[in-house]
C-alpha cells in the first residue's frame, strides 16, 4: 500500500507543473494587462509598477521567478487589491468555500448512500421512483437555474432564509448555498449507489449468503455494502471537482466571499497572480482529492494495488 501511495504522489508532480505552465502562458497571451484601465497613468508610474511586479522581464524569466516564489509558498502580490497578497486573500476566502463545499459533500454522500440503499432494496417502489426523479432533476437542471428557484421559494415566497450574504456565526446564511450544492451531488451519489447495489445483490456470493439463512440486514451490511461502494468512491473525485466549479456560480449568486467569487473578480480585473494562485490552489485540491479517492478505492479493492 505504501509503494502504491508513493507512486500516486509522484505522479501528481508533472500534472501540477503542466497546469501551472499552461495557465501561466494562457494568462499572458490574452490581450491587455492588469494596468490597462480607463484611467491612464504616466509612463514613469507604469514603469515603476511593471518593475515592482517583474513585468519588465522576459516571459521565461517571469515564469522562473514565479516558480521560485511558489517553491517558497508565496503566491505573489495581487495586482488589483492594494496591500494584499494572494496568500492573504486565499486565507480569507478559503474557509468560506471549505465550509460550504465540505458540508455539502458530507451531506450529499451520507444522504445519497442511504437513499441509494433504500431505493435498491425497494426496487420499483415509490421510494425508488422518488430517488430517480430527484436524480433526474439534480442532473438535468443546472446550478444557475436551481439557485434562483431556491431563492424565489425560500427567500421571497416563504421569507424564511436570506437570499444572499454570509455570516460565520449565523446558520441561516449557510442553508441555501449548501442546499444547492447538496442537491447537485446527491442526485449523482444516490443513482450510482442504487445501481451498484442492485447489481451486487444479484451476485452469486449474495445468493449464497441468503441461501445460508442470513438476515437481509447482515447480508447487506456485511457482504454487499463494501463492493457496492466502489463505484460511489470512484465518482467522489469528479464530484468534488464539479463542486468547486459550481462554487463560482453559487458564491456569485448568493454573494458569498469565497474562492469562486474571488476567481470571477480576479479574471475580470486581469489580476494575473490572483487567478494563477487560485488555479494552482484548486488544482492542488483536485489532485489531492483524486489521490484520496484512489487510495480509498485501493483499500476497498486490494486488486487495484497490484
Amino acid at each position: 500500500m505504501w509503494k502504491y501511495t508513493l507512486r500516486r504522489v509522484l505522479a501528481t508532480v508533472p500534472a501540477l507543473l503542466a497546469v501551472i505552465t499552461i495557465c501561466y502562458l494562457m494568462l499572458h497571451a490574452t490581450p491587455g494587462g492588469p494596468f490597462d484601465t480607463e484611467r491612464k497613468v504616466s509612463a514613469a508610474v507604469l514603469a515603476n509598477l511593471q518593475a515592482k511586479y517583474h513585468l519588465e522581464l522576459p516571459l521565461w524569466q517571469q515564469y522562473l521567478y514565479y516558480l521560485n516564489s511558489l517553491l517558497h509558498g508565496d503566491l505573489g502580490a495581487s495586482f488589483r487589491y492594494a496591500d494584499w497578497s494572494v496568500n492573504d486573500l486565499v486565507a480569507k476566502a478559503l474557509p468560506v468555500s471549505l465550509t460550504i463545499g465540505g458540508l455539502s459533500m458530507l451531506i450529499a454522500v451520507a444522504l445519497g448512500v442511504s437513499l441509494g440503499i433504500w431505493a435498491a432494496l425497494r426496487q420499483n417502489s415509490a421510494a425508488d421512483y422518488l430517488l430517480m426523479l430527484l436524480g433526474s432533476v439534480g442532473t438535468a437542471v443546472p446550478s444557475f437555474v436551481l439557485g434562483p428557484v431556491l431563492v424565489m421559494v425560500f427567500a421571497i415566497w416563504l421569507p424564511w432564509l436570506p437570499s444572499g450574504g454570509w455570516s460565520d456565526h449565523e446558520l441561516r446564511f449557510w442553508v441555501l448555498p449548501i442546499a444547492l450544492l447538496t442537491l447537485i451531488n446527491l442526485s449523482t451519489v444516490g443513482r450510482v449507489m442504487r445501481g451498484s447495489l442492485i447489481e451486487v445483490m444479484s451476485s452469486n456470493f449474495i445468493r449464497t449468503a441468503r441461501a445460508k439463512g442470513l438476515p437481509m440486514r447482515i447480508v447487506v451490511l456485511r457482504h454487499a455494502i463494501r463492493p457496492a461502494l466502489l463505484p460511489v468512491v470512484s465518482v467522489l473525485g469528479p464530484l468534488a471537482i464539479s463542486s468547486m466549479t459550481a462554487a463560482v456560480v453559487t458564491e456569485t449568486l448568493f454573494s458569498i466571499p469565497g474562492l469562486g467569487k474571488l476567481i470571477v473578480n480576479g479574471a475580470s480585473n486581469r489580476d494575473y497572480t490572483l487567478v494563477l494562485g487560485l488555479v494552482i490552489l484548486v488544482t492542488v485540491v483536485a489532485v489531492l482529492l483524486n489521490l484520496l479517492v484512489d487510495l480509498a478505492y485501493a483499500y476497498l479493492d486490494p486488486k487495484i494495488r497490484y
